[in-house]
């Protein structure tokens, strides 16, 4: 562009200075009914050129008055609108923090044709109408939303599901956040309004389903995914054995992976619900095995409930412990609570004496007493009944205080 510049330049030169450095400029003429204009061919360049630059001129001050026009308009009936409603929706941002929403409501609905961003307002509007519990302009501000917004109906959505969960419509919620997992599988909010809407509705295989994501999200700790993912399969659980009883449980447990079935926590879930059920032997069986694998005293605290003629494999495995782990009261007091159960009242007698060596406790003393009762040591016995009544005394005075 700039050669053909410079090429122009010169062949201007060229044809206005070639005429006068030779003395032959020669000559034009320009002939009307009234007139005869002559002139140098040098003079009709010049002119020409100067007939471009005004109509150049001419272009740019057209251009520029009608830029001017076209701004002045805009601020005389758009601009003022558009501040206006930039300046009442920051207002209402801080009218929301306020927790004032009847005036967040009233604010961002004020010019909110004119709004930066009209899906914005709408859906604050909704948001503020749901607080105030008026579900009728609730449910008018997130139509008008979907509307403006066009193809970008994700906000939308998002807010409509996490509108149903205050509202307590958790069936709706759980069909959006179905669709909305289908569109944004990974995005945070999305998972945390899944999370809400599936615990609220029982749907815990799905709530199970969507914890890796959540974990890859980093949604949560891994700690507190961990603690969902059990209360989902203790939730599950439950419903199994509502709808299915114990047998259909107990399958259930079968076809659980390796990992399932060795959180302590499901181990003891699985064991009440047996008991529950009179199933003692599976019972003691998920207990005996799940105190090989580790030592738990959640799992310890559910074997005085279980009654099994086979109290030797029992009796074993606590002591295996008791070897292994020490002499802790838990694991002396259960000793002893097993004795008392298989009336082996002598060796009741030396646990719950080990075990409030340890530290006193208003159970053991009164389980000590029923053991010395049976061992005829009745003066023994009245003692340890009043050591555990004023032991029970002092912590309920304690818990006044």
């Amino acid at each position: 562009m700039l050669k053909i510049l410079l090429l122009f330049i010169v062949l201007i030169a060229g044809i206005v200075l070639g005429p006068v450095l030779s003395g032959h400029q020669g000559y034009v003429l320009i002939q009307t009914d009234s007139k005869n204009i002559t002139t140098s061919i040098t003079g009709l360049v010049i002119m020409f050129l100067l007939l471009q630059f005004l109509l150049i001129f001419i272009g740019w001050c057209y251009r520029r008055l009608k830029s001017t026009s076209t701004s002045t308009h805009s601020w005389l009936f758009g601009g003022y609108k558009r501040n206006r409603a930039r300046s009442q929706t920051k207002q209402a941002l801080l009218k929301l923090i306020e927790g004032d929403f009847k005036q967040v409501e009233r604010l961002i609905t004020r010019n909110i044709d004119h709004a930066e961003s009209p899906v914005v307002n709408y859906l604050l509007a909704a948001e503020a109408a749901q607080q105030r519990g008026d579900y009728l302009r609730t449910n008018q501000y997130i139509e008008q939303a979907a509307e403006v917004a066009d193809k970008d109906q994700l906000p939308v959505d998002i807010t409509r599901v996490r509108i149903q969960l205050a509202q307590g419509e958790i069936n709706a919620a759980r069909n959006g956040v179905d669709n909305l997992l289908n569109h944004a599988p990974r995005h945070p909010e999305v998972l945390r309004l899944a999370e809400q809407a599936y615990s609220q509705s029982g749907a815990f295989s799905s709530l199970i389903d969507i914890l890796p994501s959540m974990l890859k999200a980093k949604l949560y700790s891994e700690e507190k995914i961990h603690k969902l993912q059990q209360q989902a399969y203790i939730g599950l659980m439950n419903q199994i054995m509502a709808e299915k009883g114990c047998p259909g449980l107990k399958t259930w447990w079968k076809d659980q992976s390796r990992k399932v079935r060795h959180a302590i926590a499901l181990q003891v879930s699985m064991a009440e619900h047996l008991i529950e059920c009179n199933d003692h032997e599976a019972a003691q069986q998920i207990i005996l095995d799940g105190l090989k694998q580790q030592y738990d005293e959640r799992l310890l605290l559910l074997i005085p409930r279980l009654k099994t003629n086979n109290a030797e494999a029992v009796q074993k495995a606590l002591t295996h412990l008791l070897n292994q782990h020490g002499a802790t009261p838990l694991l002396n007091s259960t000793m002893g609570q097993v004795a008392l159960h298989h009336g082996e009242w002598a060796s009741a007698e030396s646990a719950f004496k080990a075990a409030l060596t340890q530290r006193p406790d208003a159970h053991d003393y009164a389980w000590l007493a029923d053991a010395l009762d049976k061992l005829q040591k009745r003066d023994e016995a009245a003692q340890t009944r009043n050591k555990g009544f004023m032991l029970t005394l002092k912590r309920d005075s304690d818990i006044k205080a």
